[in-house]
């Protein structure tokens, strides 16, 4: 293998939504070396680390219907059966609910945690607590999609954070996902809920590390159903 092909293996891509913030640490970096020289190098520390953050690696997703696969990089933080929320329009039933919170070191890019067709998408304004809080699923600001899978309408809720000031998502109302595919970015520290019907059972536990795309965290109980075609 050539030295340029193992650099190109090791580096992990940015994501293009990232590179007007790299290259405003860069510029910056620049004007504050022009400056003082020392500042130079702190600025490419900050420039380094935006790179990091707005990164987007490939992922190997676990190709099973009865499997709900980790939305977001980041710590299991709660566990719980709750009502979801009133723009879902899931009903007033309690709901499991898996929520995932991201700090500013994970990857912050998205990912379907089933297979299924995009209902609808709900965005509310709200403010911008700690999104590791639980009250951060009413009053933060958030995106919430429904998707139709086999085992019926689940939810998935983008929920800004303390310092997350923008939450992006690309997918539209009726087109297919596929569990794994990418379909949203938050900005600097945020969480990820997860809204599942009666049948599914955790797989994970409070404070584990979830990896988006890859790590199973819950699981439906084996049912014959319609099965959804996939994107071609």
């Amino acid at each position: 293998m050539s030295l340029f092909n193992t650099v190109r293996n090791t580096i992990v891509p940015v994501h293009k939504e990232g590179y007007p913030f790299v290259a405003a640490f860069f510029v910056a970096s620049l004007v504050l070396g022009w400056i003082f020289k020392p500042l130079f190098w702190i600025g490419m520390i900050f420039t380094i680390w935006c790179a990091y953050f707005f990164r987007d690696p490939e992922r190997v997703t676990p190709q099973d219907d009865d499997l709900v696969i980790s939305p977001a990089d980041g710590k299991v933080s709660a566990i719980q059966m709750v009502t979801p929320p009133a723009e879902l329009d899931l009903g007033s039933e309690p709901m499991l609910r898996i929520s995932v919170f991201m700090n500013v070191f994970n990857c912050h890019v998205n990912r379907a945690p089933m297979r299924g067709r995009i209902v609808s998408i709900n965005y509310r304004s709200g403010s911008f607590v700690n999104a590791e809080l639980d009250k951060a699923s009413e009053d933060n600001e958030r995106n919430g999609l429904v998707i139709e899978t086999r085992h019926g309408q689940i939810g998935v809720v983008q929920i800004a954070g303390l310092v997350a000031r923008r939450i992006l998502c690309w997918a539209n109302p009726n087109e297919p996902l596929d569990a794994g595919e990418r379909f949203g970015l938050i900005r600097f520290g945020s969480r990820l809920d997860v809204f599942l019907p009666a049948g599914a059972a955790p797989r994970v536990s409070l404070g584990q590390t979830a990896i988006a795309g890859e790590t199973v965290i819950a699981e439906f109980a084996s049912a014959k159903g319609p099965v959804i075609s996939r994107r071609s």
